[in-house]
């Protein structure tokens, strides 16, 4: 099985591979990883907004898909259940559509609560103001070039739409309940 998870910034996309991961023994394939490695690569610092640049190059240069598809492949020679976690671009998913065994998973959450989740974490991207939290929001919400993100259409191709503004272990239960049907199938 191959997981997709997109979301908006701090729903708790984390949260959701840390569960299939530690509960489920999926392994994790991270675009944040595999963009942070590539910036650092080319001597940038790592941040929001180099990780946006950064991306978009990458997918204007190589192909929409280009991330995920890098990232596919490693996955497939584990041989294994895996996640790939972060998805933004509508071409990651359509290309990751052509598998069988893939499925797209969507959290989001009130944007107050996203933006307290994202303070708590302390990443070096998101040590930011509300303000520039809900401008980064807006900058990857939607587009129609096909190599920037577009989080909307991203959430709106999902199989399942999970809304985290409860307990992590609430969201664990309804992670539980979808990973029960697709068993059932």
């Amino acid at each position: 099985m191959i997981v997709g998870i997109t979301g908006t910034i701090g729903a708790g996309k984390g949260t959701i591979v840390d569960y299939l991961v530690s509960q489920k023994g999926f392994l994790h394939f991270s675009v944040r990883d595999f963009l942070s490695e590539e910036i650092e690569r080319r001597g940038l610092p790592v941040n929001r907004d180099t990780m946006v640049v950064v991306a978009n190059d990458l997918r204007a240069t190589h192909s929409p898909s280009y991330i995920t598809d890098q990232l596919f492949e490693r996955a497939m020679k584990s041989g294994k259940n895996v996640v790939i976690e972060s998805i933004r671009a509508v071409g990651e998913i359509d290309s990751l559509r052509k598998h069988k065994d893939f499925i797209l998973f969507a959290v989001d959450a009130d944007i107050r609560k996203r933006y307290d989740r994202i303070l708590l974490r302390q990443s070096a991207t998101d040590n930011i103001d509300f303000e520039t939290f809900v401008e980064n929001e807006k900058r990857e919400m939607t587009t129609t070039n096909p190599t920037k993100q577009n989080l909307s259409e991203c959430i709106k191709k999902a199989d399942y739409v999970f809304t985290n503004d409860k307990t992590i272990i609430d969201l664990q239960r309804d992670v539980e309940r979808v990973l029960n049907s697709l068993s059932s199938l």
